[in-house]
């Protein structure tokens, strides 16, 4: 057991490398909690007794922290706008880099006549969406983006779950994304249930509502 330790010991130091380089909070106490594991399993091998309590301790207030996370109660709210509002021209110039890393050809003036609404988590703007809606009843996406702080799933769940009947009514039926940018985009898109189908301008990632 002795000739393994120091690889729970890189393991560790890996993840707690990683939860610093995160730009989430969530992200970064569950890569906090693996580094608390795995060097745990590390003073265990070689008794090392002040590494276990002291990851012992963190591992516990890691764990409260999760639980209170994934336990407490949000309020989520979905307020359309127009596309021209000073707060919305605000928002995307602040996020603006951000943005193109996922919308890369997104421009302000792509919201003209669509379908435009801001997710308002705990009174915070956390996410902005916009999609173009073809008589037929797909919503092409020119842009959902949410901030970094909130990318945990609960925002898209929330627009495409607990929010269907407002898109129904706003004559929704399918949300269609003609591409995905980047892994994490295509990683968000799978999660939220979309699957891979063939356009008639290209492969897209599309979910029936």
């Amino acid at each position: 057991m002795q000739q393994i330790a120091p690889y729970f010991g890189y393991l560790a130091s890996l993840a707690l490398i990683i939860a610093l380089l995160v730009n989430n909070d969530l992200k970064f106490r569950w890569y906090n909690t693996a580094g608390n594991i795995f060097f745990i399993i590390y003073a265990l091998i070689i008794h090392a007794y002040p590494v276990l309590v002291t990851n012992l301790i963190l591992l516990t207030i890691n764990i409260v922290y999760l639980v209170r996370v994934y336990s407490k109660k949000e309020v989520f709210d979905l307020l359309e706008f127009k596309g021209e509002e000073k707060l919305v021209s605000k928002f995307l110039t602040f996020y603006q880099k951000d943005i193109y890393e996922y919308f890369p050809a997104f421009e302000p003036a792509d919201m003209k006549d669509n379908l435009n609404f801001v997710i308002i988590r705990n009174l915070v703007i956390a996410n902005i969406f916009s999609a173009s809606v073809s008589p037929e009843g797909d919503a092409a996406v020119v842009l959902n983006y949410t901030v970094p702080k909130y990318r945990d799933y609960k925002v898209g769940r929330f627009i495409f779950e607990k929010e269907r009947d407002t898109l129904f009514a706003k004559g929704v039926k399918r949300i269609v994304y003609k591409k995905a940018f980047n892994k994490q985009h295509g990683k968000f898109l799978k999660v939220m249930g979309f699957t891979i189908g063939k356009e008639e301008a290209g492969y897209a990632f599309i979910k029936s509502l």
